[in-house]
């Protein structure tokens, strides 16, 4: 039930427009709404109200999202309950930390802040001094290696989870700190155990770089407590023993089993056209690590496509710069000696696939006397397209699998790698100068990044179940184009009137609105 009312302040009469409930029988206020004074109520009847003097866009889809993501799973609560009672909420503060993280990595706590419609409907009320940088370590600098633990634990505890299967896939190139005194800030990489059907991270732990991925694998198995399946790419079998009894489904280099490659299309099947469009499989068998084990060769049109764009644009820069070393030796003007050339020549020519199909020639003795011959092979060409470009080699022992469960399963590990990719570049600058990457400020930045990759996969999920196919970038970005909009009009002789905007949705934009219940955080 609805009511315009008016209450008088400093001798001027304000309206607002207020819903009423009962709650325990007793009638009260559930919501109201500014309207302003009798002008500005007049003026909108009329439909007009004047022009705004000033024009504010901040960030809102995302932010309410993830945001209402985080509020689903507890997050914050959860923290609280095993950081303890403490002057600051540190739930909250590390809840604003995934939050960023998802939404805006790039850019300051402070910065992101100040852009964003989430210090509206976040609550309590936070001023712009608690959401800052310095702020977010001091709060967090007491939590122990024992407590981040549990958080990550206590927190994907609350995800709700169909498949039991779960994954252990790596990250080799997690983050690079700035420079310190401590050998901890070494560590660069990090290792998770993630659901099969959704990449979704429930245990992680992060490593030193060199330590062999069998360690890391056991140790979060250790962690887990339950089975896990290592999923490994091209260059790490040689790091795993494939016959240690755990499961295993990773990928083998192509040119080490050419029988495949040479393998009719006719003898590929489509995999799922609903999921993976244009992309087919051979489910077989060959001798890998000395034993016959179940294979799966893929071709996926999209990538075939990708990189037959890729080579031919690595080939014609090839040729281009052969072309202009040709032309340079025939003018007789390039001095550099016959072995200076063949290392020019060997740098121009060795790009993954150009040296199969270019071969370039030197003729002559000394400078001045050397040219230059090139040519490239279209059969050798041919055959790269037909038996190479879009095609991948799987390996498993899970001959219990259908051969979607095992793609689905190998791309987990490209589905988080991406995902950990967009939250932070290589490099990972320290907050400030004076601060080093400690152990303990390393193990925090590592909780933050998994749990927005946990929230952020999640939501990705609950898309893709209501029948929207985007990757967690997509996900993001289509979210991020939901607006919020602050119109600032001219006072009347009262406090200046603000009106709250959204941006016009799309049909995909208006899907996710729904989804994800944006209006609960709507202006």
């Amino acid at each position: 039930m609805g009511s315009i009312v008016g209450k008088r302040i400093n001798g001027r009469t304000y309206y607002y427009f207020v819903e009423s409930a009962r709650v325990d029988g007793q009638p009260r206020i559930a919501a109201q709404r500014y309207l302003g004074s009798a002008e500005d109520v007049a003026a909108a009847v009329d439909g007009g109200g004047g022009m705004p003097e000033s024009t504010r866009q901040l960030s809102f889809g995302d932010a309410a999202a993830v945001w209402g993501t985080l509020e689903r799973l507890q997050v914050a609560r959860t923290i609280d309950e095993i950081a303890g009672q403490r002057k600051e909420s540190v739930g909250k503060h590390l809840a604003l930390a995934v939050l960023q993280r998802a939404t805006a990595p790039c850019v300051t706590l402070s910065d992101w802040w100040a852009e964003t419609a989430a210090e509206r409907f976040i609550r309590p009320k936070l001023s712009a001094e608690a959401v800052r940088d310095e702020n977010f370590w001091r709060v967090t600098r007491r939590l122990s290696r024992a407590q981040l633990e549990r958080i990550e634990e206590e927190v994907v505890a609350r995800i709700p989870l169909d498949a039991p299967a779960t994954l252990a896939v790596d990250i080799p190139n997690f983050a690079t700190y700035a420079e310190s005194d401590t050998a901890d800030a070494a560590l660069a990489g990090l290792s998770a155990v993630v659901t099969r059907d959704g990449a979704i991270p429930l245990v992680s732990h992060v490593y030193q770089r060199g330590v062999p991925f069998e360690v890391a694998a056991s140790r979060l198995a250790a962690r887990h407590r339950g089975e896990v399946t290592v999923v490994f790419d091209a260059g790490q079998q040689a790091q795993l023993d494939l016959d240690s009894g755990r499961h295993f489904v990773g990928a083998l280099p192509l040119a080490d089993y050419p029988e495949l490659l040479t393998r009719s299309a006719s003898q590929r099947a489509p995999v799922d056209p609903a999921r993976f469009a244009g992309l087919t499989a051979l489910d077989t068998h060959a001798v890998v690590s000395g034993m016959r084990r179940r294979v799966v060769l893929t071709h996926s049109a999209r990538l075939h496509a990708a990189q037959a764009r890729g080579f031919a644009q690595a080939l014609s820069t090839a040729t281009r710069q052969l072309d202009g070393l040709a032309l340079t030796l025939e003018a007789g003007t390039h001095r550099r000696t016959r072995e200076q050339l063949v290392t020019d020549l060997a740098r121009i020519t060795r790009v993954r696939w150009v040296d199969r199909v270019l071969t370039a020639r030197l003729t002559g003795g000394k400078p001045g006397e050397l040219r230059l011959e090139y040519r490239i092979d279209e059969a050798a060409r041919a055959r790269l397209d037909e038996e190479f470009f879009g095609k991948q080699l799987l390996v498993t022992d899970h001959d219990d699998w259908s051969v979607l469960d095992v793609i689905t399963a190998y791309r987990a590990r490209y589905h988080l790698d991406s995902t950990f990719r967009m939250f932070h570049g290589s490099f990972v600058a320290a907050p400030a100068p004076r601060w080093d990457w400690t152990e303990q400020r390393i193990a925090v930045h590592s909780l933050v990044s998994t749990l927005a990759a946990a929230v952020t996969h999640l939501m990705r999920q609950d898309a893709d179940r209501a029948g929207l196919d985007l990757s967690v970038r997509e996900l993001l970005e289509q979210l991020s184009r939901i607006g919020e909009t602050v119109l600032r009009y001219p006072s009347t002789g009262g406090r200046p009137r603000t009106r709250r905007v959204l941006t016009s949705l799309n049909g995909t934009q208006r899907q996710l609105f729904e989804l994800f219940n944006l209006a609960a955080y709507a202006p």
